[in-house]
């Protein structure tokens, strides 16, 4: 007789790891489909300290800074900032599968065959009464007909180095969430750098793109972060390890009723930053106790009930206010985008946190959004208005906002 199955999570990230684990620990027959689920993380994951959930082990906690921001002017944060060390991370998260029962095969998944059936790449269809979608935000059980839209990315190239070589560009204890100033020298587009300890004595430096309708080219991010290291005296030869960051910022919200998106295919993706470790990684196990719950009632009560948890009315219209800052800044001249930085950090500490990370609190993110555009000058007014009036900004022309000169020309062998 075949067990059925009650959850079957697609995607095996940190998200789709979490949930699964939590959705057996309450006692659902759990299975997790990820191609090569065994292959090593490579990103860098970081968070704001207080966003986190309380019982990470301690053993997951790369570096803990203090955070500062340079726009026009410097800025300290006013609270910590925390890297997580990847491979803990991933053992802690694989600890959580292997203790809950979960089910984990190494499985392609071409597509849905029905609501309760995923096809397998190999032929074989799966069943299970919940099917989760945590698949990124490229939604792989999402159909796509025709030719998708451009979304806005951010994009970034970084090196690891000895923190040693940094010292004069980040204190000790100290992290540089951004630094706008234009120290490798290029015009057009504007890129920060990212500086933060991420343990074991090394220093990731990446150079940033926030947000751009067609990311923004590589092989420029890494020839403006060889500009700025040689500026700052810091070199980091010979042939460091790199690190290239591409994080959608704004997927739609899941299209499929009776799919359960989590993660970043939810998408819990802050428009602004790009963070949804922390949110997905404190939602799973109350997402799960929703499902749980419910599941006695059918799957669309469990679907409904979990939904609730994720997208409350309050959730939904907070990220309906980021998503129009997103644009705000995808349309923003490049000049203005320090200055409209410089306005929001010296906004009071409770104002940017509320904006940064409370996706449930309407009044304090309307209160913020009230707040700044009543410090912005006029010129800053109007682009910070334009969403409103014009709806999405374009795709994005690389070759016309980037001027002609070293770093437009450089290769692609990065």
């Amino acid at each position: 007789m075949q067990v059925r199955t009650d959850v079957l999570v697609v995607g095996g990230g940190p998200a789709g790891r979490a949930l699964a684990a939590a959705t057996a620990e309450h006692g659902l027959r759990t299975v997790l489909l990820e191609s090569r689920p065994e292959a090593p993380w490579r990103n860098t994951y970081g968070s704001w300290t207080a966003e986190l959930p309380g019982d990470l082990p301690a053993a997951v906690i790369a570096s803990r800074s203090r955070g500062r921001a340079i726009a026009l002017t410097e800025h300290e944060l006013g609270w910590d900032y925390t890297v997580l060390s990847t491979a803990a991370l991933r053992a802690h998260l694989d600890a959580a599968l292997h203790r809950s029962g979960v089910d984990v095969r190494d499985a392609h998944v071409d597509g849905l065959l029905d609501r309760h059936t995923v096809q397998l790449g190999h032929g074989t269809p799966m069943r299970a009464r919940v099917v989760v979608d945590a698949g990124g935000a490229e939604q792989p059980l999402v159909p796509h007909r025709g030719r998708r839209p451009a979304r806005a990315e951010q994009r970034a190239y970084g090196y690891l180095v000895d923190q040693a070589l940094t010292t004069e560009l980040v204190a000790p204890g100290e992290a540089v969430f951004m630094d706008w100033r234009p120290q490798h020298g290029e015009p057009g587009h504007p890129t920060f750098l990212y500086a933060v300890p991420v343990g074991d004595g090394r220093m990731l430096l990446e150079e940033t793109s926030l947000a751009g309708r067609h990311g923004f080219p590589l092989p420029i991010l890494q020839h403006r972060l060889r500009a700025r290291l040689a500026v700052l005296g810091i070199d980091p030869q010979p042939s460091p390890d790199r690190e290239v960051v591409r994080i959608v910022l704004d997927p739609p919200r899941h299209p499929l009723a009776h799919v359960l998106a989590f993660g970043a295919a939810a998408p819990l993706i802050h428009p602004a930053t790009g963070f949804s470790l922390a949110t997905s990684l404190t939602l799973a196990p109350v997402v799960a106790r929703a499902l749980a719950t419910r599941m006695p009632d059918g799957a669309d009560a469990a679907i409904a009930a979990a939904r609730a948890v994720l997208w409350p009315a309050t959730a939904r219209a907070v990220h309906g206010f980021r998503r129009i800052g997103l644009e705000a800044l995808l349309r923003m001249p490049p000049q203005r985008v320090p200055e409209f930085f410089e306005t929001f950090f010296t906004l009071p500490p409770h104002r940017r946190w509320t904006y940064l990370t409370g996706r449930t609190d309407l009044a304090g993110a309307m209160a913020t959004m009230g707040c700044l555009f009543a410090r912005s000058g006029w010129p800053l007014r109007a682009h910070l208005v334009t969403p409103v009036l014009r709806g999405p900004a374009p795709a994005v022309s690389w070759s016309e906002r980037v001027p002609a000169g070293p770093a437009s020309r450089a290769g692609a062998g990065h």
